[in-house]
């Protein structure tokens, strides 16, 4: 129950990494792409934030420490990300695009999708990003 508390804690962390992210590049994109440039910046912020943390504290991958395995790792660990990144974006997509008149809907989405996302991302990165 303690690794599952733990993994939720830092699943909310990296949540709020990409959120606020998210808003920060809203706020200074002056682009007609803002809304896309904050998604994969958000993304990219959770993405590498998560993998320290679940490095580290989760999958205890103390054995992972050279630089070419350091790379495969982070690979493996985005390659699982790929499908939950899906369903990330797919709820936070929809929900800005459901709900136009409410800017907090895609940030609502957003995390609804990251959660769910984080749900199945433990299984796969236990079997694929941090094995021995």
């Amino acid at each position: 129950m303690k690794l599952a508390a733990a993994y939720a804690f830092f699943a909310a962390i990296a949540i709020a990494v990409n959120l606020l992210v998210q808003l920060v590049v809203t706020a200074i994109d002056p682009t007609p792409f803002r809304f896309w440039s904050a998604l994969v910046a958000g993304t990219g912020a959770g993405l590498v934030v998560k993998y320290l943390l679940d490095k580290q504290y989760i999958f205890r991958a103390h054995h992972i420490r050279a630089l070419p395995d350091l790379g495969r790792s982070f690979f493996r660990y985005a390659a699982t990300g790929l499908l939950t990144t899906g369903i990330f974006w797919g709820l936070q997509l929809a929900f800005h695009h459901g709900f136009p008149g409410w800017s907090a809907a895609k940030y609502i989405g957003g995390a609804i999708g990251l959660t769910l996302g984080y749900l199945w991302k433990y299984r796969l990165d236990r079997r694929f990003a941090f094995s021995s």
